[in-house]
């Protein structure tokens, strides 16, 4: 899907103003249609005959009847058909109503399946033949005239015959291949929206993995926090009458470390966005230049700066520094084999850390490198638990991850 919607016609493929036009006012196509069909009927020359009073009255009835031809085809074209009919028992001519029939028609062969498309088109030209056959008058012919100027009348049942035929197959033509081409769109525009809702329900369940991986480790930062704070309080308790400075220092650190758990317990609260995550202990992480050390021996070229940094004090944030590092560093490791050089940089700010890894470009092609992105939406959700940013995309030479956590007050 969009950013603003599914798919539909007016973004899947290119369309000029006017088409994006009459397919958000398709109201305005349906008067446009009318008002063609009407006056076609109204200045048709063989209405002129009988007197333009009846063609204009059969044109605006026509016109009336084309406006439900998109909610009702069948029945629309159906009166279009016996107005044809009653013009040429009254006035033995069509009085151009052939064009309105072709309208009628082309609406019912776009929303109907072919076979009973053709069926209607088959019936409806065998009934205007047989009223043309029965009705239809001599027209005058205004290239022969008798010795006293008069006009010749000429019998052209057989060419009206004809001409409602090819109408008939024209408006046949153009609205099977009209509903093709909607039909084959549907199925790209359906396509695209059920991959797009895939992707989607994929992030979501990135997303609700990692989150509980945090919510994990995270109630393992603040049990560690509690039963530091029960030590210290029991502590102070049995210092507080032999060595009052103790029990004060106790009392210190226990407001220092219950402040401390109080703050990882409102990101552990901000993680879970479902309930019922599993809490099983997962560890405190390790150390930053084993895990470098290991993708080392792993093959990987990486030159790290910052790893001799005092790791921060916060143990969420120290977790968060050592998941994106192994997930930035496994993504080089499988989606750029090869690759001459991977720079590690870790820096401490005054109130942030930063973590930038980039690579050089894999050498190896990758037949199969797996995964989904799933491993950078869970950078994003760990580092947006903590207030932080991730940016990730590539750069000049290969691809580059750059991670900004702000230090927890």
């Amino acid at each position: 899907m969009t950013e603003t919607g599914p798919f539909t016609e007016l973004n899947s493929r290119r369309l000029g103003p006017v088409r994006r036009f009459f397919i958000r006012h398709p109201r305005v196509m349906d008067a446009l249609v009318s008002v063609v069909a009407g006056v076609a009927a109204a200045t048709s020359d063989a209405s002129r005959s009988r007197g333009f009073v009846v063609g204009s009255v059969f044109g605006l009835v026509a016109a009336v009847v084309l406006w439900w031809r998109r909610e009702h085809p069948v029945p629309v074209t159906a009166l279009l058909v016996a107005l044809v009919i009653a013009s040429e028992a009254a006035t033995g001519t069509a009085s151009g109503l052939e064009l309105a029939v072709a309208f009628g028609l082309y609406a019912v062969v776009v929303s109907h399946p072919p076979a009973f498309a053709w069926s209607v088109a088959g019936a409806v030209a065998a009934t205007m033949a047989v009223a043309l056959w029965i009705w239809e008058e001599p027209s005058p012919d205004p290239l022969q005239r008798q010795a006293d100027g008069t006009v010749v009348l000429t019998d052209d049942r057989l060419g009206s015959l004809v001409g409602v035929v090819m109408l008939t197959l024209l408006a046949v033509a153009i609205g099977t291949s009209v509903r093709n081409t909607r039909q084959h769109l549907a199925d790209l525009v359906e396509r695209a929206n059920a991959l797009a809702r895939d992707r989607d329900r994929q992030a979501e369940l990135a997303r609700a993995t990692e989150r509980s991986r945090i919510a994990r480790e995270m109630h393992d930062v603040v049990a560690h926090s509690l039963s530091v704070m029960i030590t210290l309080a029991d502590g102070a308790g049995a210092a507080l009458d032999r060595a009052p400075e103790r029990s004060r220092a106790a009392l210190a650190e226990l407001s220092s470390t219950g402040r401390s758990a109080l703050a990882d317990m409102r990101r552990v609260l901000g993680a879970l966005a479902e309930d019922g995550a599993p809490m099983e202990p997962t560890g405190h992480g390790e150390d930053l230049g084993a895990l470098v050390e290991r993708f080392r021996t792993a093959g990987l070229p990486v030159h790290a700066d910052g790893l001799g940094l005092a790791p921060p004090t916060d143990t969420g944030l120290r977790l968060a520094l050592y998941r994106v590092v192994q997930e930035a560093l496994t993504n080089v490791l499988r989606h750029a084999p090869g690759t001459a050089r991977v720079d590690l940089t870790v820096r401490h700010h005054p109130e942030s850390w930063e973590v930038e890894v980039r690579d050089h470009g894999g050498v190896v092609p990758v037949t199969d490198a797996g995964g989904a992105g799933l491993g950078l939406i869970g950078m994003r959700e760990r580092a947006e638990v903590l207030g932080g940013a991730v940016e990730a995309g590539p750069w000049e030479h290969g691809w580059r991850v750059h991670v900004t956590i702000p230090e927890a007050r």
